[in-house]
């Protein structure tokens, strides 16, 4: 097989778009991928945050009934 240099260079030079042009998608991608793991977590956070204001909320009812309870 005859290597012409008047089409390895087109060839290489499409490979090589091809192969940017992948790079760049597959870092896209991972990005929102990222992206997306991180909101996931600000909302579990604050799904956390909002668990824990609810069991002093109801603490503080228990503790308040608890106490209208030794009073009545």
């Amino acid at each position: 097989m005859n290597w012409d240099p008047g089409i390895i260079i087109p060839l290489g030079a499409f490979a090589m778009t091809i192969i940017i042009v992948a790079i760049a998608v597959f870092g896209r991608m991972r990005e929102r991928e990222l992206r997306a793991h991180q909101d996931l977590r600000v909302r579990e956070m604050e799904h956390e945050r909002k668990l824990k204001e609810l069991e002093v909320e109801r603490l503080k009812l228990d503790v308040e009934q608890a106490r209208l309870r030794r009073a009545g």
